[in-house]
């Protein structure tokens, strides 16, 4: 059985044969580049199963809350200002349903529940990690480009107005 890279490979391969044969008029993209195909991501791709999404605001915080040890939903509450009790409660429950944490009840009086890291969920801190390091080294960068493409938007809708 081929494995995803080849036949990837093989599929890429036929795709760039066929343009050539075809020429620019009949589907090349513009500056010569193939054009995408409707099937490039396979059906199976696990990619819309990714527990956490790297524009997801909240779930690496929680990892990062629990890494100490269990928490209780309101001491969450104190670091994660922003985040609204509904956000809160949705997020907790993805990460429980991806296996990232667990939840326990106690039969007490009230009653308390506490939140706790799985190694699941605390096997992505050497990803985070990565991502926080490469956050740090190019922040500045990444703000210059917001700010100038702000600009750019200001300086155009002051033509258009003008």
């Amino acid at each position: 059985m081929p494995s995803a890279d080849t036949d990837l490979a093989a599929r890429q391969e036929t795709d760039a044969s066929a343009i050539a044969a075809a020429g620019t008029a009949s589907g090349a993209a513009p500056r010569g580049l193939p054009p995408l195909r409707a099937d490039m991501f396979a059906e199976g791709c696990p990619s819309s199963a990714v527990p956490i999404r790297i524009g997801e605001k909240w779930a690496g915080m929680v990892l990062v809350c629990l890494a100490d040890g269990p928490r209780r939903f309101s001491e969450l509450k104190v670091p994660l200002r922003g985040v609204t009790p509904k956000v809160l409660t949705e997020t907790l429950r993805a990460l429980e349903r991806d296996g990232m944490i667990t939840r326990t009840a106690y039969d007490e009086m009230p009653p308390r529940v506490e939140y706790a890291l799985t190694d699941l969920g605390r096997s992505l801190f050497a990803m985070m990690h990565a991502c926080r390091e490469w956050a740090e080294a190019n922040l500045p960068d990444v703000l210059a480009a917001r700010e100038a493409y702000l600009d750019a938007q200001a300086e155009a809708r002051t033509r258009d107005a003008g």
